[in-house]
């Protein structure tokens, strides 16, 4: 390039024209590089359009119900990483810089983070497991690791559930494939269990017809499975009666508090006694 600028005469070197020639390299290779760029730019953004309507449209789809929410979802966040990052490669490759050397650093990069995040790939590899096994989806209510919640999001690394208090919790993949989980939500309907003590004195087939007749007249229980009503010990305060009642996954706990409020109202009336723990203090003196 410098015998290309360099303009000699019989006296010597033309300075001059050097630099004119100079000026004229330097503005022709901004000028380039600035059209590349720019061009880029807006090519760049205009594909980031394209893939972020392409991404809400195939998340959209998955909120349909003939479509798996949890895989359209998962799918979109992968073709939005992926696709960007190779976007942003070919933009730099188009500015004019060699990106041999960009290619290398990444891989070392690579290496070195992989044996760093030893961790991340084991969760990772959970997170391909719990998609290809299917033990929870989107809006499932599950139990795992100690803590439940509803599942808003599956990611490859990590697993995000809302508790019911709306706190939100982001569970690893590699520890939730691997351990117990609970899911409350694949079947469409659940067994409420209930356990009532009466002291021995009160009339047990009284209060068990008491208990039958509140779980068959609540409008969300099931008649099939029916009601089941029996006494379950004899303790050392009293005498304990179970009972069980179906109704709907969604109905569980709306079910469990009118019944239980129902029985305490129900015993009140009744005269059934509910026995509790009493301490009696006699004071001697001499």
């Amino acid at each position: 390039m410098f015998n290309t600028l360099l303009t000699t005469t019989e006296n010597g070197i033309d300075w001059g024209a050097l630099l004119d020639n100079i000026v004229n390299a330097v503005t022709s290779w901004c000028l380039n590089v600035g059209i590349k760029l720019l061009v880029g730019l807006v090519v760049m953004f205009i594909a980031f359009k394209i893939i972020n309507k392409l991404t809400r449209r195939i998340e959209k789809k998955g909120d349909k119900e003939k479509y798996d929410k949890t895989l359209m979802r998962t799918i979109a966040y992968l073709v939005r990483i992926i696709s960007k990052v190779i976007i942003a490669v070919c933009f730099v490759a188009f500015v004019g810089f060699d990106i041999s050397g960009i290619t290398a650093l990444i891989a070392s990069f690579g290496v070195a983070i992989g044996l760093a995040v030893n961790g991340a790939l084991a969760n990772i590899a959970g997170g391909v497991l719990i998609l290809v096994t299917r033990p929870f989806k989107v809006d499932d209510y599950i139990e795992a690791q100690g803590v439940s919640g509803t599942v808003e999001d599956i990611h490859m690394v990590s697993t995000k559930l809302r508790t019911p208090d709306n706190k939100v919790i982001y569970i690893p993949n590699g520890a939730l494939a691997n351990g117990n989980i609970v899911n409350y939500s694949v079947k469409d309907i659940r067994r409420v269990d209930f356990t009532f003590s009466i002291s021995y004195s009160s009339d047990s087939e009284k209060a068990k017809s008491l208990v039958m007749d509140i779980l068959t007249a609540h409008e969300l229980t099931l008649d099939d499975p029916a009601p089941f009503v029996r006494m379950s010990a004899h303790s050392e305060n009293g005498i304990t009666i179970t009972a069980r009642a179906w109704t709907k996954s969604g109905d569980y706990w709306t079910v469990n508090f009118d019944v239980l409020e129902a029985v305490k109202a129900a015993f009140d009336a009744n005269g059934i006694e509910i026995p509790f723990n009493q301490l009696d203090v006699h004071v001697k003196n001499d």
